[in-house]
């Protein structure tokens, strides 16, 4: 990508109503546009960043068994009303909406109740399970504050994952490999000596659930943490009985800021009752499914990362979500010919290896070139200069540390190996 073809431009400032840190960096950048409150556009480098956050997750669905598909944004009623999750008070973040044709229908804030009914079509017998869906989609939720950015918004993407199995047994080996799966992920994402299984409410979910819990300084969730022993225990759960169940007191226990990226549930067999999902034993009986829901929340993870991983210039995005691997900027000066061919040279070189570069080969200052690229965030910035050329090098600095060397173009296809 040449940066003169990339539609958005970077900002000095980010809209005076957004207060959100995650939120500012991000429209500033160009990778997102506020369309309301809670609810964000993702230009070009925002998507190129959701997909990379995707494939991580999406490889690490699919090494245990998960199967990818896509389930529908609208909502029938009577499938909620059978599960008596339609109400308003059961919850409370329902956008809902007349049909022209006559009766209501729901915009989706999970999907547990329309999976289980599809898989009414395709298990019926014990030879049928287990299966292991995800998706990624869009949810809606009808929050009654959104000032977190896209960290928590009424629009925002879901990676959301079903188990269907046999029964206890086979849930909890399947809900323990993925609760592996998940760490795997944040370890990919540079964020995983931060982040802890956290023993939490189900909310209208289940009674009890684990989420994933990222220690941030802007985040809006407390818990207590004992860092030798990976424990954590959401505020809201902290009492005699959980400490007791952990093995910890709660002097054992650190208090931390910290934001959730994901969550799991345990729905055992009560909505297969309530849906009408079973299948046949062996010995010729009717059993209902042990269903499992497991959720992460991309958009809201990217926003995370905007906030954890930036400095006063802008953002430090981690390598493997980056929306390219390297920031090449030219600056051709008054005799700038040699320049422009050396770096449109490396450019051909870098995109032929498979390697992905933001091309800033715009006439510009060289300080307006260099703070966009420090507020874009790209791992690595390779400088070609007429200083550069007269000493045979490329200028290459580290994002993250700010380390600068002189190295020859083997050199850096080394390091960026």
């Amino acid at each position: 990508m040449k940066q003169s073809q990339l539609f958005t431009k970077t900002r000095k400032e980010a809209p005076s109503d957004e207060v959100a840190k995650n939120a500012e960096l991000l429209i500033r950048g160009g990778y997102i546009h506020k369309e309301m409150a809670g609810v964000y556009a993702y230009l070009p480098l925002g998507l190129r960043v959701q997909n990379k956050i995707k494939e991580i997750v999406r490889e690490e669905m699919d090494a245990i068994g998960g199967q990818e598909l896509i389930m529908t944004a609208l909502q029938r009623k009577e499938l909620w009303e059978k599960t008596k999750r339609w109400s308003d008070d059961a919850v409370d973040v329902w956008f809902k909406t007349e049909l022209k044709a006559g009766g209501e229908v729901g915009l989706a804030w999970s999907h547990e109740e329309p999976i289980a009914d599809i898989m009414k079509g395709y298990i019926s017998s014990f030879r049928d399970l287990p299966i292991f869906v995800y998706q990624f989609q869009t949810k809606l939720r009808n929050e009654l504050r959104a000032k977190s950015g896209i960290v928590r918004g009424r629009e925002f993407v879901m990676k959301d994952m079903y188990s269907f199995c046999l029964g206890e047994a086979d849930h909890t080996k399947f809900y323990n490999e993925t609760i592996e799966a998940y760490m795997r992920v944040y370890e990919r994402l540079g964020i995983g000596d931060d982040t802890f299984v956290t023993f939490a409410s189900g909310g209208a979910f289940t009674k009890f659930s684990h989420e994933f819990q990222t220690i941030a300084e802007t985040g809006e969730d407390v818990i207590y943490i004992n860092r030798g022993k990976k424990i954590a225990i959401n505020k809201e759960v902290l009492n005699d009985e959980t400490l007791q169940s952990l093995g910890v007191t709660r002097a054992d226990l650190e208090e931390v800021k910290t934001a959730e990226v994901g969550n799991i549930f345990n729905f055992g067999t009560q909505k297969s009752e309530d849906l009408g999902l079973y299948y046949t034993s062996e010995k010729g009986e009717k059993i209902p499914v042990w269903i499992g829901s497991y959720g992460i929340g991309i958009t809201r993870v990217m926003g995370l990362l905007a906030e954890k991983f930036s400095d006063e210039k802008g953002i430090i995005w981690p390598a493997n979500v980056a929306p390219f691997r390297v920031h090449l900027i030219s600056l051709v000066g008054a005799n700038g010919g040699d320049v422009k061919k050396e770096a449109d040279n490396l450019y051909e070189t870098l995109t032929g290896k498979g390697i992905e570069v933001l091309y800033d080969e715009r006439d510009l200052r060289p300080g307006e070139k260099f703070a966009d690229s420090d507020l874009i965030g790209i791992p690595t910035r390779v400088v070609i200069s007429e200083k550069t050329l007269a000493v045979g090098k490329l200028e290459v600095k580290d994002r993250k540390t700010g380390k600068v060397e002189m190295l020859s173009e083997s050199d850096l296809l080394s390091k960026l190996a």
